[in-house]
């Protein structure tokens, strides 16, 4: 993760997950939060998946971004979609709003970190590899071996 865009938006996912233990917690000790979980045992699976998605997409995984964005998409989608259709209708009351916003934020975090992971021209251009990339990046190694080569002068008899 070399740009500055990547760690904003892992920045960001981490601070969303932290906001939602915090509001998962409290609604499940029963006191009032901005917002309330739709379904409190799907946001406990969805917080351990974010998670670990998170992780790895730190790491340029592609195959945990799209677990994140299939992971946020099946749980946020149906919600905004139903308070959408309240807000069209004049159903939805004040305070659900602030569900709506997060509903978003949760939807908008997972789309561009799996197009901050297909646009880095550094996952594929450069993979790294541990085996052989302390052999062929290290210039100081060639330096050296330079260095030690000049200077065997061996006699001949």
């Amino acid at each position: 993760m070399k740009n500055f865009s990547s760690w904003l938006i892992a920045m960001f996912a981490f601070m969303f997950w932290g906001f939602r233990v915090v509001g998962t917690v409290m609604t499940s000790l029963g006191n009032d939060f901005l917002f309330e979980p739709t379904n409190l045992t799907m946001e406990v699976i969805l917080l351990f998946v974010t998670f670990l998605s998170i992780c790895f997409i730190i790491k340029r995984r592609l195959w945990a971004s799209l677990i994140y964005l299939v992971a946020h998409y099946a749980y946020y989608a149906p919600s905004l979609y139903n308070h959408f259709m309240a807000i069209k209708d004049g159903a939805l009351a004040m305070d659900q709003y602030m569900g709506v916003f997060f509903e978003f934020i949760g939807l908008i975090l997972p789309l561009a970190a799996v197009f901050d992971v297909l646009l880095d021209k550094n996952r594929k251009a450069h993979p790294k590899d541990k085996k052989t990339d302390w052999f062929y990046k290290n210039e100081q190694y060639d330096r050296q071996l330079d260095e030690r080569a000049d200077k065997n002068n061996y006699r001949t008899l």
